[in-house]
């Protein structure tokens, strides 16, 4: 039985990604499928790059603004989500085109979890009671006991995967890490081909984060994040406290920094967190990786294109 066929656009925050899949699923006839932890919260829209309205009038997207930002959504979660879109998509004879940074969450879908056991709430919820209590600190600590190798993959701000790390272990006592040993060494469920947009100069990659959260503060974000903290979501949700985009802010609104010292380390944050986006992908047998630039610096978009469908035409999965 042959596999459903799939295409998956990944990489590091800035790198273009959305460019490309849009373009690629208007000319193969595809619907894209969203892989971002955050984008599928609802009211999480400028600090998270979501696609404008403009975006998804061209072409169908899913999975994205799914929840509220207090509500818990895990890998697996994700993976459940994505299995019923693509499932949807492809009973309509069009392609799903995975587009996302959250390498995690599409591993998840791709391979499967090794059988790790779902979410049980009442151990998130006392995780998440602690967490509180003790601080985000005391739970990464742990986790740097039990599963150093884990935690060394983990942010410690990054709560919502301390405690999902944290609640595999105390439910099973086989480390996060075992876990995804486990998983890792299923076969892919889908005839897939991951390209990874990739820069040989990195800061050329760097100056496109730049100029992308100048343009988000110019398209609001701070009153976004003014918003957000006036409707309460950072004090229900620690998984929106501690994003990318909305952290860096918050001392903003107490005057504990200035607009531009916040920018500035909010561009900081999101470098970092694309070098952690290039260690996951590059280490991913399955990736194949489209280069961004050239020796005359960025390709033209249009180059890129034609990379990805050349790719895409004499991949295995021969669409």
């Amino acid at each position: 039985m042959r596999k459903a066929k799939i295409v998956a656009i990944v990489g590091p925050t800035a790198s273009g990604k959305s460019a490309l899949a849009e373009e690629l699923a208007l000319r193969l006839d595809g619907e894209i499928v969203s892989c971002d932890s955050m984008q599928v919260y609802r009211g999480l829209d400028i600090g998270t790059a979501k696609p404008d309205l403009f975006a998804r009038a061209r072409v169908p997207y899913h999975l994205i603004d799914l929840l509220e930002p207090e509500t818990a959504f895990s890998a697996m979660d994700y993976r459940a989500a994505a299995e019923a879109a693509v499932t949807d998509i492809l009973a309509r004879g069009r392609l799903p085109v995975f587009c996302g940074g959250t390498g995690l969450y599409f591993e998840t879908f791709l391979r499967g979890d090794g059988g790790a056991p779902a979410a049980d709430p009442a151990l998130r919820q006392a995780l998440l009671d602690e967490a509180r209590e003790k601080g985000a600190g005391a739970l990464y600590a742990e986790l740097g006991r039990v599963d150093p190798q884990a935690a060394a993959a983990i942010h410690p701000a990054n709560v919502r995967r301390v405690i999902r790390a944290l609640e595999l272990y105390r439910a099973t006592g086989v480390t996060k890490t075992e876990w995804d040993r486990r998983a890792a060494g299923q076969p892919p469920r889908y005839d897939a081909l991951t390209l990874c947009l990739t820069y040989a100069d990195r800061a050329l990659l760097y100056r496109r984060i730049d100029e992308r959260v100048d343009a988000m503060m110019q398209a609001g974000l701070l009153d976004e994040v003014k918003r957000l903290a006036e409707a309460g979501v950072f004090e229900r949700s620690p998984t929106a406290a501690a994003a990318i985009g909305y952290k860096e802010l918050l001392p903003c609104l107490d005057g504990r920094a200035t607009v531009a010292e916040a920018t500035e380390e909010l561009k900081k944050a999101t470098r970092r967190y694309a070098k952690r986006q290039i260690t996951w992908f590059s280490a991913r047998p399955y990736v194949t990786p489209l280069a961004a630039d050239g020796e005359g610096g960025a390709l033209k978009f249009e180059e890129i294109v034609n990379n990805a469908l050349v790719a895409i035409q004499t991949s295995s999965i021969m669409l």
